[in-house]
């Protein structure tokens, strides 16, 4: 009875030993399982906090590049304006310079049409400045300079500096005019051009369609065309 009581024993023993250590072991695997989840969970923790400062770092950087764009756009938009208000004062002062220099031609070439007139024998009367009709259709004329006498009228056009398209564009107002001065209607019309810079060309092509041309020579203003002329008659 004793010696199979202690064969029990050990055998017992021996099963307990055995599964001791094999829970030991897993034990140790466990852990070494643990913390080989602790070790990729720090490294994963880490690489997020550096991709998260990477991406800080670059939404911070974005965000100072779209600070700059706006400060640049805002500049660029004040600039513009600042343009902008140059031009039209620029543009507004070349108006008043053309304004004041038309009104300098005009009254350099109003004295002269008296003389220049009735050397071509058409006496002047009157020389008015700027006359103005209107018609219905929001029709408007200007003429420039009105020269009058007994039975004949005179329309100069001024020009700083005239071209063949402000001659042709007078040839149309003389067409039209006894249409916006009826009270004229039973007086000869005859057409003039003047300009302090005429080109050659601009002289031959008033002269071929039947107007008077004045052009500046030093202080003065004479006619271009010569003895011979004979002026259209509207």
């Amino acid at each position: 009875m004793t010696g199979e009581s202690t064969v029990t024993q050990a055998v017992t023993f021996d099963d307990v030993w055995k599964m001791f250590q094999e829970v030991s072991a897993q034990m140790r695997e466990t852990d070494r399982k643990f913390q080989e989840m602790v070790r990729e969970d720090r490294e994963r923790r880490v690489e997020l906090d550096r991709k998260f400062q990477e991406t800080d770092h670059q939404i911070k950087e974005v965000s100072s590049q779209m600070r700059e764009t706006d400060r640049q756009m805002k500049e660029t938009d004040r600039q513009m304006k600042e343009t902008d208000r140059k031009v039209k004062e620029v543009s507004k002062q070349i108006g008043q310079l053309g304004g004041r220099l038309g009104e300098f031609v005009e009254g350099l070439v109003a004295p002269a049409c008296k003389t220049l007139f009735a050397q071509r024998g058409i006496p002047v009367h009157k020389v008015s400045r700027r006359i103005e009709a209107s018609l219905p259709g929001n029709r408007h004329m200007e003429i420039d300079l009105f020269v009058v006498n007994t039975d004949a009228v005179s329309l100069v056009e001024v020009k700083s500096k005239l071209t063949i398209e402000d001659v042709q564009e007078h040839m149309v107002r003389m067409s039209e005019f006894k249409e916006f001065f009826p009270e004229y209607a039973d007086k000869r019309a005859f057409g003039a051009v003047a300009g302090m810079v005429v080109e050659e060309r601009v002289v031959r092509f008033a002269i071929k369609h039947g107007l008077f041309v004045m052009v500046q020579a030093g202080d003065s203003v004479h006619l271009a065309n010569d003895e011979a002329f004979v002026p259209r008659t509207w």
